[in-house]
Order: C-alpha cells, then structure tokens, then sequence
C-alpha cells in the first residue's frame, strides 16, 4: 500500500468514533473516498440501461512476469480494499485489475436490476476483453469468492488459477435454516447501518475479536455513503445484492471447478449470510469455517488448502505480510496450461 494514502485516510479516520460530527460523508458512489490508484471507467450496456463499472488497472512495479491478477472484493468491501494486496501483486511482478462491481462502491447502483452471479461475471468478463486481458489468474474474497467460482464455472478456459479468500456460500444457508428475508426487509436493516455496527460486526467476524487503528479506514470507507446524500440508493442496492447471495447458492458445484484452486482461509472466521434470522440451534452450525474449508477442499478436483489458524474472514488485511508471502507461494506454483 503506498505509505501516503494510507498515512493520510489513518488519520482522516482516527477521529471518527469519538467525534461523530467529523466522520466523513460519501456520495451514492463513494464520491470523496480516494483509491490508492487512479480509477478507470469501463461503459457498458446492461439489461437495457447505460451502466459505468469503475475499477483499477495497475502495472507491475517490479519485473513484469506477463501475468494478470484480476481481483474480486466482498460484499462489504470494495477496489481499494485490496490496497495492501495490489501492491504486494505488482511488486511480484503482475497486472492488476481490481474493479468495483455494478452495484458497489463507485460503480452504477441501477434500481431496477436483475442482479445475478452470472450478469456480474459477465460484466466483469467484458471488461478485461476490452482491456486487452484473455487470460488471468481470478482472487475473490467474501462475496467475491462466491463470485470468482461462478466465473471460473463460466469461464474455465479464461483462468490460470482460482484463488479463494474466505468465500461465503461454502454453505446452502437456506438449506441450513435461514428463513427468507424480502429484498425491502433487507433494505430497512440497511437503512439503520451507522459506524458502530460496522465495525463491531468486523471486529467479532473479520479480525477474530481483534481491533487495529488501520482497521477504521475500512469502516468508515462503507459507513460514510450512509451518511450521504445517497443513502438510500445504497441501502437498496444493498438489499438486493442480499438477496442474490442467499438465493444463488454456488456449493452445488464445486465439483464442477475444473481449474487449479487455491484456498487462503482464515479459520476463525463465523460468516454467514443471515445468522442472526436463523433460530439459535441453528446459528451454531453456521460459518463454521474449520469445516466448511476442508469440507470444500475435498471437493474441488484441484484445490490446495491453507489455514491460517488465529485469523478471520480478511486475513489480508489482518495479517498481509503472512497472507501475501502465502498468496505468492501459491501463485508461484506451475500455471494450468
């Protein structure tokens, strides 16, 4: 991460928590947050509108390698979450190209939209034909996990290697004994969003009951576009991403993923859509990660496993020179050709 952007957002954000009244305020499309490298625009028509997919197109800082790494944030997450991991990527020697997706961050939130795994592969696949990129190793964390296997199920030939980071949906949540929440449930739970329920949720989920002040950058990055004017178009977009996730379950088919996978998992992490809906029998069985990663591993044709034992749902950001010596190791590993 370059040491002025982060230095500068640690201390925009330092205050924030005891000072309410200073704590930054974003546009619909996280208009005054600054990404640690230039954002590009990609314009595509999509289901019968004019959309703008926002993203980063980073060269290799040190000698490039010929490779492209296209990576794939969460749900709660965004481009420039992958800040620590761009860097690490092109020090290594790779491209990187990390966008928003329709619906997030600085991308387009269309209100009337079909969102699906598949439309947002799709998307995604357009942009790096347009970028020149036809082959790529694909990182996905989180949602974007779930995301990243929907790609490669779609566009197996595209992809060197699957990297998987903490992705939700290694488990059937409904199937489970989460009970369906309506799109506008969704978006009334959004609507109440603030700072402190942020980052209470990440501190118990994705740090392992740890805090660091470099953590706040990523709480008020998401926390600042529902104090903003467009708080409302955020929460609906919100809403029936929610409802994508929990209704297009990707566990089916892990069988069926015919390139190489790797799994960086954080052992600690609890991540399920809509525990707190689920009766409390019910919540124990959920997000359990120290099984539902092996679980996934035995399943996948070609996949390696690694566990960091004390981390949660982000262990890039919790732990990066560990996540990233782990992430390079296993790139560095023969190509699928």
């Amino acid at each position: 991460m370059r040491a002025g952007w982060a230095l500068a957002f640690a201390c925009s954000v330092s205050a924030a928590p005891a000072q309410a009244a200073d704590a930054p305020s974003y546009g619909a499309r996280l208009e005054g947050f600054q990404y640690p490298h230039p954002v590009k625009t990609f314009a595509l028509q999509s289901q019968q509108q004019s959309l703008e997919m926002a993203y980063l197109d980073v060269p290799p800082s040190g000698k490039p390698n010929g490779r492209t790494a296209v990576l794939l944030h969460g749900k709660n997450f965004c481009a420039a979450s992958w800040a620590g991991t761009i860097e690490a990527l092109r020090r290594a020697g790779f491209r990187v190209i990390a966008p928003d997706q329709i619906g997030f961050c600085k991308s387009s939130k269309p209100k009337g939209y079909q969102y699906s795994f598949q439309q947002l592969a799709h998307d995604t696949q357009r942009l790096l034909e347009s970028v020149g990129v036809s082959r790529f190793v694909l990182i996905g964390h989180s949602m974007g996990g779930m995301l990243a296997m929907r790609h490669a199920l779609l566009y197996p030939r595209a992809i060197e290697k699957l990297v998987l980071v903490n992705p939700i949906g290694l488990e059937d949540w409904k199937a489970k004994g989460v009970p369906y929440q309506s799109v506008d449930a969704w978006y009334q739970s959004e609507l109440r969003t603030t700072a402190e329920r942020i980052r209470s949720y990440q501190k118990s989920t994705y740090y392992a009951g740890t805090w660091q002040p470099e953590y706040d950058v990523w709480v008020e990055m998401q926390a600042g576009m529902y104090r903003g004017p467009g708080k409302q178009e955020v929460a609906w977009s919100s809403a029936l991403t929610y409802d994508m996730i929990y209704t297009q379950p990707v566990v089916y088919e892990l069988e069926q993923l015919a390139v190489p996978v790797l799994l960086l998992i954080g052992k600690q992490d609890n991540t399920a859509i809509g525990k707190a809906l689920a009766p409390k029998a019910v919540r124990k069985s959920l997000g359990v990660y120290a099984q539902l990663a092996p679980g996934a591993a035995a399943r996948i044709p070609h996949a390696q496993l690694v566990m960091f034992d004390d981390l949660g749902h982000s262990p890039q950001i919790q732990d990066p020179a560990r996540f990233h010596r782990a992430l390079l190791d296993g790139l560095a590993r023969p190509a699928r050709k």
